[in-house]
């Protein structure tokens, strides 16, 4: 990852550090939330983050995307949907970008180099406005976003292919020709509602599930690049 800033993801003998941090039952404290502590302390990609002051562990999922699929121009001009806590945003910045830009419903804490703002995406001059900001069209969308999950694998799935099919939409009304488009989704028989429309738009549409994804998620990303405008 050299030339790309601080972006160095957490190895070591079999790839991943094994802390085994175990916490004692606390009072009050669920088993989920014991679950979760203990997760989040023998999570080396949190240990990493923090070590190197990124917003959270899901920037090695970027880092590891734009390694494989070379997204971030230097000087690019890139949008963040979803942006909070501000991760991706980061790495976009520590990578060369021109311009970030980065959209949440939740106010977001500065980063150096990058640009906040609170609103939804889904709003009708949002795109204009986003534009307008950036000077131009957007290289690059991404989305990291995911609606709150329901414990139901089939109903969590279609909520977030219609979610990532609404950020295509967007997408699509802010990508410059040739541009990219990343978004998070889930496995599941649902894809082809989002995989058809990205094929037309797109030259090249890949899944990708990044280490930094724990293993028994079911995220995957889609990769959209060479962006074909309608009529272009």
């Amino acid at each position: 990852m050299a030339g790309k800033g601080n972006t160095t993801a957490p190895t070591d003998e079999g790839g991943r550090r094994s802390l085994n941090v175990r916490l004692r039952t606390a009072t009050g404290r669920s088993a989920a939330s014991q679950r979760w502590l203990e997760r989040q302390l023998n999570d080396p990609y949190v240990a990493a983050a923090k070590a190197q002051g990124w917003r959270s562990r899901a920037v090695f999922k970027l880092i590891e995307l734009d390694d494989r699929y070379h997204l971030i121009r230097k000087g690019g001009r890139i949008v963040d949907l979803g942006a909070a806590p501000g991760g991706w945003s980061q790495v976009a910045v520590r990578r060369g970008a021109g311009q970030v830009l980065g959209l949440d419903l939740l106010p977001i804490e500065p980063v150096s180099g990058a640009t906040f703002l609170v609103g939804d995406f889904n709003d009708a001059d949002m795109p204009a406005r986003l534009q307008a900001l950036l000077g131009g069209p957007a290289d690059v969308v991404l989305s990291d976003m995911a609606p709150n999950t329901t414990g139901h694998g089939a109903t969590d799935h279609v909520r977030i292919v219609a979610l990532a099919d609404l950020a295509l939409d967007f997408a699509c009304q802010v990508l410059a020709p040739g541009g990219a488009f990343v978004a998070k989704v889930f496995q599941g028989g649902a894809e082809r509602q989002l995989l058809d429309p990205l094929k037309r738009r797109f030259a090249v549409v890949r899944h990708a599930k990044p280490a930094a994804s724990r293993k028994e998620s079911s995220e995957l990303y889609v990769v959209a690049t060479g962006f074909r405008p309608r009529g272009g």
